[in-house]
């Protein structure tokens, strides 16, 4: 099963995600699918590719709680 997860980079105490499709039984940091934007918590900064993103969701993907969460917000999916 696909999942949209978030993978963690940047430095110590200083973290940035990326938004990506990855198989749901490989680890956090894993090698995704595919990659689909950026967020950055200690600023708020995102970017989405909303293409990407609604195609994944199309062919069966289920987004995490935060993910989902982060696209809501964005106004990207529905509740």
């Amino acid at each position: 099963m696909l999942k949209l997860r978030l993978q963690r980079t940047g430095r110590k105490k200083k973290p940035t995600y990326r938004v990506v499709v990855i198989e749901h039984s490989r680890r956090r940091d894993g090698r995704p699918v595919e990659y689909l934007g950026y967020y950055n918590p200690l600023t708020k900064k995102s970017y989405f590719n909303v293409e990407k993103i609604k195609k994944w969701l199309a062919c069966g993907a289920k987004p995490s709680p935060t993910v989902f969460s982060l696209l809501s917000k964005s106004k990207i999916i529905n509740n």
